[in-house]
């Protein structure tokens, strides 16, 4: 056998071994974590800090306790979770989409993404919060965004009815959803690194000095009625598409 070929089938086995062993350190530190909650005992110092990710979805977990640091991923898809403890940090992605979610702790951080697809009773978010990822709230009851937000790589808030408005200063490094929205126009200042997604939108016009790097997509919405030309004098440096998303 030729050593390419040892090499290859060495390389896949070490891949699934650490696969299989990523799969035993999740049931482990859920199996673990759910076993001290439901003992009543306060959990140490040391039980607070969990070394790679926990996986709580399809749990009937209530209530997490303060001081508490995943170094992974976060998982509580689903759950009847209403609020998170003070002080919550994340190294990966905190994944609450369709939970009983009803507010976000001031303080939260999250190095990955933050998923809160769904939430059907979550109306704003903290000031200060820090998300190293996306920002997905997607069909989700949000009203409010905090003044000041960064969002390090995309925002989604398409098909969020309640939302009526942007915070100035909104800076999104990568692409921003607005599809299906109520929203009647954006904030001054706006910046958005990669594409703005409007379609089947209700924004009316756009402000002047918006910088969109990449495609500004306006099927479906009163934009239409632009030329290209008066689209091109109010943003900068991208390009517009009619016909996609």
């Amino acid at each position: 056998m030729e050593n390419k070929t040892i090499i290859k089938i060495l390389n896949f086995l070490e891949k699934k071994e650490n696969k299989l062993s990523s799969e035993s350190n999740k049931f482990r530190n859920k199996h673990k974590f759910i076993e001290r909650l439901e003992s009543g005992v306060p959990f140490t110092k040391e039980q607070l800090n969990i070394k790679g990710s926990l996986h709580l979805d399809g749990t009937q977990i209530t209530y997490l306790p303060e001081g508490l640091k995943v170094d992974g991923d976060f998982v509580l898809f689903g759950t009847a979770i209403t609020s998170l403890p003070k002080g919550l940090k994340v190294g990966g992605d905190l994944n609450l989409s369709r939970a009983n979610i009803t507010s976000l702790p001031e303080g939260l951080e999250v190095d990955g993404a933050l998923l809160l697809i769904n939430c059907e009773n979550l109306t704003f978010l903290p000031k200060g919060l820090e998300v190293g990822g996306s920002l997905n709230l997607a069909y989700s009851s949000i009203e409010l965004l905090p003044e000041g937000l960064n969002v390090r790589s995309d925002l989604n808030l398409s098909f969020c009815k309640n939302i009526s408005s942007l915070p100035e200063g909104l800076k999104v490094l990568s692409n921003l959803h607005l599809q299906h929205t109520k929203i009647p126009s954006l904030p001054e200042g706006l910046s958005v690194g990669q594409h703005l997604f409007l379609g089947y939108s209700e924004i009316t016009s756009l402000p002047k000095g918006l910088k969109v790097f990449g495609g500004l997509y306006i099927k479906n919405t009163p934009l239409t009625n632009y030329t290209d030309e008066h689209l091109r004098e109010m943003v900068k440096p991208g390009y517009i598409s009619r016909i996609m998303r």
